[in-house]
């Protein structure tokens, strides 16, 4: 960094910090994203207004004591990192079944790293940044979307003395690829009806939120009250 920079030079990096907000911002308001364009260019914009205050202050830092207070100008770009990241954890939310912000989260963190280093005058490397950072949002969203990633869900099945039994259920699970991790059972002696209630995981797109068909067959059963099919959000 220059130790006594121009207007022009600092206007250039704000620009460059607004841009980079607005690029990854764009990216995230489109699909509706709680970090949209306006948070994102604004993240920027601070974190690079603080590396600018940085900046502008080298030329007191190391100052002897008797005329001038010696400056950790570290600690100011520190903090807003560390400031980030709290906020960025209170974008992650659990929602029953379903961990929502982290990528939220990592935005805002990541856009704070872009400002930093535009604020710093470090414009080749906040430029490769921003480029990475745009690719990863945009470009492998699909990408991600096709990826087959472990599921786990929660089956519970009521079946009266007509219905199938439980090695039945457990062998039809078994051919549809699923892996039975802990299974439960409790018989009603008041309703004679046996309910099976287990932990199934199986491999399936990310993306994938459909029904399993064999959930829906199970549901025309005979004997069969009722059937349960709850996704649980991967630890």
């Amino acid at each position: 960094m220059p130790i006594h920079p121009e207007w022009p030079n600092l206007l250039f990096r704000l620009l460059c910090a607004a841009a980079a907000g607005f690029v990854i911002g764009y990216d995230r308001g489109e699909h509706g994203r709680p970090a949209g364009l306006r948070t994102t260019i604004l993240v920027a914009l601070a974190a690079c207004v603080s590396m600018i205050q940085v900046n502008l202050l080298l030329g007191q830092s190391g100052k002897s004591s008797d005329s001038f207070v010696v400056l950790d100008l570290m600690r100011l770009p520190l903090g807003i990192l560390s400031g980030m990241g709290f906020i960025g954890a209170g974008a992650i939310l659990r929602r029953d079944n379903l961990v929502l912000g982290v990528t939220t989260a990592a935005t805002l963190w990541f856009v704070t790293g872009i400002g930093l280093s535009f604020g710093g005058g470090q414009m080749g490397l906040g430029l490769a940044g921003v480029t990475i950072g745009f690719v990863v949002l945009r470009g492998l969203r699909g990408f991600e979307g096709r990826m087959k990633v472990e599921r786990q869900a929660e089956l519970t099945v009521v079946v009266t003395e007509s219905g199938p039994s439980q090695q039945e259920i457990r062998t039809r699970l078994a051919a549809e690829e699923y892996t039975i991790r802990s299974c439960a059972l409790v018989y009603s002696a008041a309703a004679e009806t046996l309910k099976l209630n287990c932990q199934v995981s199986w491999v399936a797109r990310g993306h994938d939120t459909s029904i399993p068909e064999f959930v829906r067959t199970l549901t025309r059963d005979a004997g069969v009250a009722s059937v349960s099919w709850s996704p649980q959000a991967r630890s």
